[in-house]
């Protein structure tokens, strides 16, 4: 048999039952069997899609970043409340009743409340990021697998397609022929189960379509997870680093003088830094949270297509 022959509407008749390596349940007609195939078609990836889809969704919600926008808010409104004006040339007489020292001294304390705050912002992300290596290889898992079905039922709608043609060519020529009751009782018969099928491949569509929709968004959200985290972790090996070393040399000349000459300009330059990547941080997982928040509604979103399906 070609395989054109085997692409015809004869597979979708009682006719070519026999040759099929699947059986119909006992007690179910060919015809009858035949119409489930038609109506079911691809259920089984539909279902599985339908458990992946639960997956993901229950994924999206174990995800945090509260943490780490906490902190690092915690961590910006200490910055904010560093006082440079207290390591600043005094006059002589600050100098003389000690009050430079004092001052220095009050600035140390500030520096090293804001020390607390960045170790904790870096407690935050390092428990983030271990969390998201574990978490990542789980949802390329899963997103692979949601390929592998949509490929499946991509190919089960070319299929179905190409019968549907033949199986159109098929009856019109057969109406066009005529014949008996019978034959004109299996004409009506097989337009019905195309009839059936051209509906099952239009909810397989619709499906696929929010399918491939929502796999998209799961991978810009895994993007943006990756992106978010390197900028955090940049911003503490970078900004947050070059501040401690700076300021830190204005509080080691503070402590010894009571004020410091050198490095205020320098350090106050970083602090501005500092704070701007902090403020982008917060900025950033308040975006990623509302990101996933969204992806999580479309996940669920998404259940009522693949039900329909299924």
């Amino acid at each position: 048999m070609s395989d054109t022959e085997d692409r015809t509407a004869s597979l979708m008749t009682p006719a070519k039952l026999a040759q099929l390596k699947v059986r119909p349940k006992e007690g179910t007609s060919p015809a009858a069997w035949l119409d489930q195939l038609a109506a079911d078609a691809g259920s089984g990836h539909v279902r599985r899609l339908a458990d992946l889809r639960g997956q993901l969704e229950a994924q999206v919600a174990e995800r945090s970043y509260d943490g780490v926008r906490v902190a690092a808010d915690a961590l910006g409104g200490a910055v904010a409340q560093l006082d440079f004006a207290l390591v600043e040339p005094k006059g002589w007489l600050a100098r003389a009743t000690g009050r430079g020292k004092e001052a220095a001294a009050g600035f140390k304390m500030q520096y090293e409340r804001i020390g607390r705050a960045g170790e904790d912002l870096a407690d935050e992300v390092r428990s983030l990021a271990r969390k998201h290596q574990a978490q990542a290889p789980i949802t390329e898992r899963t997103l692979m697998e949601f390929e592998v079905e949509l490929r499946a039922i991509e190919k089960i709608m070319e299929q179905g397609a190409r019968w549907l043609q033949d199986m159109r060519n098929q009856l019109k020529a057969r109406e066009a022929a005529g014949g008996d009751d019978a034959a004109q009782a299996q004409w009506r018969e097989d337009s019905a189960r195309c009839e059936l099928l051209v509906a099952r491949l239009k909810q397989l569509r619709s499906a696929s379509t929010a399918v491939q929709q929502a796999a998209e968004r799961c991978k810009a959200a895994a993007r943006s997870r990756a992106s978010v985290l390197d900028s955090v972790q940049q911003a503490l090996t970078g900004e947050w680093q070059t501040w401690r070393t700076t300021v830190g040399g204005v509080v080691e000349e503070s402590a010894a003088t009571g004020a410091a000459s050198r490095g205020v300009s320098a350090a106050r330059s970083v602090h501005a830094a500092l704070q701007a990547a902090l403020e982008q941080a917060g900025r950033d997982c308040s975006a990623l949270a509302a990101q996933e928040r969204t992806l999580a509604q479309e996940l669920a979103a998404l259940q009522a297509p693949l039900q329909a399906a299924s």
